[in-house]
C-alpha cells in the first residue's frame, strides 16, 4: 500500500526566506527534488526528511505527515474556541 505523504516544506521555506535552490544546497539535493517534494510528486527518504526538519529546527512531524495539515484558516478558527 502506497500512502500519500503531506508536507509543509513550502511554508517553512517561505517563512525562512529560502529559495528552492538554497534549501536544496543546505540538505544536499537537487533543487528539482525540493519542487517534487513540495508538489507531492516524490516521497523523501528518512534521511532527507530528517535533514529538512533539522534545517528548519523542528521535529519531522511538523514538516511531514500521513494526514493533511490543517489550513491556516482552520488553525485560526480552532484558536478562537
Amino acid at each position: 500500500m502506497s500512502r500519500v505523504i503531506h508536507n509543509r516544506i513550502a511554508m517553512f521555506r517561505a517563512d525562512a526566506g529560502l529559495s528552492r535552490r538554497e534549501l536544496a544546497d543546505a540538505v544536499g539535493v537537487n533543487p528539482q527534488t525540493i519542487g517534487f517534494l513540495e508538489r507531492g510528486d516524490y516521497k523523501p527518504s528518512l534521511e532527507l526528511a530528517l535533514a529538512i526538519a533539522q534545517h528548519f529546527g523542528v521535529a519531522v512531524e511538523h514538516v511531514f505527515s500521513f494526514d493533511p495539515f490543517p489550513s491556516l484558516s482552520q488553525q485560526l478558527k480552532g484558536e478562537g474556541r
